[in-house]
């Protein structure tokens, strides 16, 4: 124990005045602060925000404190625990950190624009010099230890600026050259996603980025990387190129495994049937999986043998199972021909022996168009009916005019076209053709009677035997003039008629109402005056009507 003499020496040896450090101990904890003896007269007090855990402090300890006031209100010294440190500190500080030294330090807490960190005394870290990436969540930081770089001083203001992100840049940087020294193609390296683009994706390889292109991550097919990878994500990548002078590492995903296109022939031999699933639909065509990163195309003209199929979506979906045959490969492409039509016979192999021309067929008529008519043969094959080959007599404009979609009719086989696979049916060929006999049917002279089938300004169409028409001119109704047709004839209205002229090359009738009750003499007459006619005269002006009939027919 000191003797009082030893105690006052002791004590004078003290400076106790404000700024000053000295050395305390603490004699009680309280909540909010706690008391400190340092040999004064009186206890000192140091606010509990001071210390860094108020429960780790004990009675006891030691602790170096300024003394701030030398007595407040309460004749207590107020000291301070932190600005002790700092007096103390700022020297080894300013001697450790000159501006781009390297110190440790514990963020402290956060203020406007960065983080508090005490490093001995308090300096600041500004939200940018945080990280590479500016943080959005700053409290991540708070109670954590790390390396800073000092990279302002101001000693008049007493206030440090540090730099964590130039330390991990700089680090960065040193792994970089020694990854791009070290790293030779065929490396595998662990990475993690750092970014996805459209083309591919970079891997942060701790040090350096390296490109992932999307070709390089599968086999298969990959609309866009994120089908596959995603940001912050962890991987194994293969090295594929190395560029010192640029720095840029290329990498692969898909090299880490077997190439399936290096066996395919033996995986998929031409002519195998396979199974797979529709992964894409395309106006061309329908690429099929037949297992992971191996693609086949089934073109739109390999669906069907015999339906035309405008696109590939009106027959397959997505995700459809399938079954296909192999027509053909190319490895050095990567590609694989599929059809799904060659799963089934082809109608056309037999379709000249089964419908060979004069075979009688009968189907239904499936369509109907402005040249002809389709009639189904056999599910996928269809014969042709054209318009010239619906009557031997009719001149038929629109098969319409005959036939209706759905009626089932007979035909004759014409001619089969295996190449452009098309069948040449014809109605009209079911029967002789009666212009081979007309001169057994009809002469002129010949007195007949028929039925109006069709009204026109230059005459009217009599509907005779044997599926014939013939043509009165509106000069040969009456011996009377007529200005209109339809003033004196009707659609159905039956009628008597002279047969005048027959024209077995251009197949034409031509009729005579008004000579229908003329007498021999009279019809002897009428013979001499067509027979006075020189070559090329019109007969009667029939010949004017034939081709007014023609021009209407054809508009």
């Amino acid at each position: 124990m000191l003797t009082m003499e030893e105690a006052l020496r002791q004590s004078s040896a003290i400076r106790f005045a404000a700024g000053e450090i000295v050395k305390g101990t603490v004699i009680e904890v309280r909540p909010k602060e706690v008391l400190v003896d340092i040999g004064y007269k009186s206890e000192g007090v140091i606010s509990a925000a001071e210390f860094e855990d108020i429960k780790l402090v004990k009675v006891g300890d030691e602790v170096d404190v300024l003394i701030e006031r030398l007595e407040d209100k309460e004749g207590m010294v107020v000291l301070s625990k932190e600005k002790a440190e700092f007096k103390q500190n700022w020297e080894k500080i300013l001697t450790i950190c000159n501006e781009g030294g390297t110190i440790s330090g514990k963020v402290k807490s956060i203020v406007k624009g960065g983080l508090i960190v005490h490093i001995g005394v308090e300096a600041f870290l500004p939200a940018s010099q945080i990280d590479i990436i500016t943080p959005k969540n700053l409290a991540q930081y708070v109670g954590n230890s790390y390396d800073f770089k000092v990279v302002k001083i101001n000693q008049e203001r007493q206030n440090i600026v540090l730099s964590r992100r130039e330390l991990i840049e700089q680090e960065r940087t040193e792994r970089r050259q020694k990854l791009l020294t070290d790293m030779v193609p065929g490396d595998i390296r662990k990475g993690t996603v750092k970014n996805i683009t459209d083309f591919g994706a970079f891997i942060d390889l701790n040090g350096i980025d390296g490109l992932l292109h999307i070709t390089d991550m599968s086999w298969g097919r990959i609309g866009h990387p994120s089908e596959l990878l995603k940001v912050g994500q962890d991987l194994d990548v293969v090295v594929l190129d190395v560029n010192k002078e640029k720095e840029r590492v290329s990498l692969g995903l898909k090299q880490k495994m077997t190439n399936p296109w290096s066996t395919i022939e033996t995986k998929f031999p031409v002519g195998a049937k396979v199974k797979g699933k529709v992964v894409n639909l395309v106006p061309y065509g329908a690429f099929v999986e037949l297992e992971p990163g191996v693609e086949g195309l089934v073109h739109v003209t390999e669906l069907s043998w015999t339906k035309r199929v405008a696109k590939p979506s009106d027959v397959l979906k997505p995700d459809q199972e399938i079954e296909a045959v192999v027509l053909g490969i190319n490895r050095e492409e990567q590609k694989i021909s599929l059809g799904i039509r060659q799963l089934e016979a082809n109608p056309w192999d037999n379709a000249e022996q089964k419908y060979a021309p004069g075979t009688h067929v009968k189907g239904k008529i499936r369509n109907l168009t402005s040249y002809g008519a389709f009639i189904e043969l056999e599910e996928g094959l269809d014969g042709m009916i054209h318009v010239s080959d619906i009557s031997w007599t009719r001149k038929i404009n629109h098969p319409s005019e005959v036939l209706k979609k759905g009626d089932e009719i007979e035909a004759v086989v014409l001619e089969v076209d295996k190449a452009n696979q098309r069948i040449a049916v014809g109605v009209k060929q079911l029967s002789q053709d009666p212009w081979e006999n007309i001169d057994h049917y009809y002469k002129v002279g010949d007195l007949v009677t028929g039925n109006v089938t069709k009204l026109a300004s230059f005459g009217a169409f009599i509907g005779l035997q044997h599926d014939i028409d013939g043509l009165v001119h509106i000069s040969q109704v009456s011996e009377e003039r007529v200005d209109k047709i339809k003033n004196v004839l009707k659609v159905g209205q039956e009628v008597t008629a002279r047969v005048i002229k027959i024209d077995r090359s251009d197949r034409r009738i031509g009729l005579s109402i008004k000579a229908a009750n003329y007498s021999q003499e009279q019809l002897k007459a009428e013979q001499a005056v067509l027979d006075a006619l020189k070559p090329g005269e019109d007969l009667v002006a029939l010949q004017h009507a034939f081709d007014a009939a023609d021009e209407a027919k054809q508009d």
